[in-house]
């Protein structure tokens, strides 16, 4: 039975200047219990100075845990006399080419910047084309104008049925909702200090100035919105917007004018149906929890509620309506012809269109802040 003969790394040093490296410089070996020590130790026991004649054709077996350990004793570059065979010179080849490979210093920095850069520019692309947008829009209204026979009379009734016709049932069901609620929870509180009568006033204010045209316009975005962002992606997609210009239709007098205006007549109605809607699930909770007949809550809502407030609601309406819908146009006419782009496209238009209602609300309240109050 043979055995194998492990021959030890080794450094000698012949003389002054030479260091003969011998052995079998390998992870086997060099694992091997005081190993490590012993080159440790006779690396120190060299003569200092960097002209060493190193001299590795000696060497039986060499890896690459052996020569790191090499290349790191030379301070991570070549001596300046070096004897090595063809395969060792291959090894250390790779040890100084991955020495080379260093990540950029700031480079999470420059990738901080290049986002913010991007985000820049895309908020600023939006705005201008949205912009352009109104500027087309604003040309389309005069040309209807001067031409109302030929008008999109078609596209805009059918816009009307689908956003405010097909749209009372959800608007019914959530305003109706939202009137019980708030008649609860205030009449909780107005029967704590007796205040029982003035559940009228909190109900009519909230609803018909802030609550009736914010829940309408809220789903309106959400059902009608991404609705036209899809009839327009899906448009994009399928190439029927190339068709139309070879053809001469104008996109905006064909497309989105007849959905802005659809927007801006259904939506006053649709808040106007919305505020009945809620009022009356507010009246029937009101009957409920403090015994007010609906003969007293029809009797005192006038009252309570200046015409004012009508108006302040129904020009939200108009306002949300019109905003909705360039939205939706603006982002249905970005979207490029694929799946991914209609996707993100419809979720964009959406959340915009309700960030665009809730500021348009803000500026309303700060504008109208002095009116229609008592």
């Amino acid at each position: 039975m043979s055995t194998t003969q492990v021959s030890f790394p080794q450094l000698l040093c012949t003389d002054a200047k030479h260091v003969l490296v011998q052995g079998a410089w390998r992870v086997l070996t060099l694992a091997m219990p005081g190993a490590i020590a012993r080159l440790d130790a006779a690396l120190r026991a060299l003569p200092p100075g960097a002209t060493l004649h190193w001299d590795l054709r000696g060497v039986d077996v060499l890896d690459h845990v052996g020569a790191q350990w090499l290349w790191n004793a030379w301070g991570k570059t070549r001596p300046p006399q070096l004897l090595l065979s063809e395969r060792q010179t291959e090894i250390f080849e790779r040890l100084e080419n991955s020495g080379k490979l260093m990540l950029p210093a700031a480079k999470q920095q420059v990738q901080v910047l290049q986002a913010i850069q991007a985000g820049v520019a895309t908020v600023a692309d939006h705005v201008t084309g949205f912009i352009a947008l109104i500027g087309g829009l604003a040309l389309d209204l005069l040309r209807l104008l001067r031409r109302p026979d030929r008008g999109p009379w078609k596209e805009i009734s059918a816009n009307i049925f689908r956003i405010g016709y097909q749209a009372l049932g959800i608007t019914a069901l959530v305003g109706f909702l939202i009137g019980v609620v708030l008649s609860f929870l205030s009449a909780q509180q107005l029967k704590t200090f007796g205040a029982d009568i003035y559940l009228v006033n909190i109900l009519g204010m909230s609803i018909i100035r802030e609550l009736g045209p914010m829940l309408a316009a809220i789903l309106v975005a959400g059902r009608s919105g991404s609705s036209i962002t899809a009839q327009l992606g899906v448009m994009r997609v399928t190439e029927e917007l190339d068709a139309m210009l070879v053809m001469g239709l104008p996109h905006g007098f064909r497309l989105v004018l007849p959905r802005v205006l659809a927007l801006a007549l259904a939506m006053p109605l649709l808040v106007v149906w919305t505020d009945v809607m809620a009022l009356v699930g507010g009246m029937v909770a009101g009957w409920a929890e403090l015994d007010l007949t609906a003969r007293y809550f029809i009797m005192r809502l006038p009252e309570a509620v200046p015409v004012e407030n009508y108006l302040i609601g129904l020009l939200k309406g108009t306002t949300f309506g019109v905003l909705i819908g360039l939205v939706a146009c603006h982002f249905g006419l970005r979207i490029k012809p694929n799946t991914d782009s209609l996707g993100r496209g419809t979720t964009s238009s959406v959340v915009t269109a309700i960030t665009v209602v809730i500021l348009a609300d803000a500026v309303f309240a700060i504008v109208f802040k002095g009116v229609g109050f008592e």
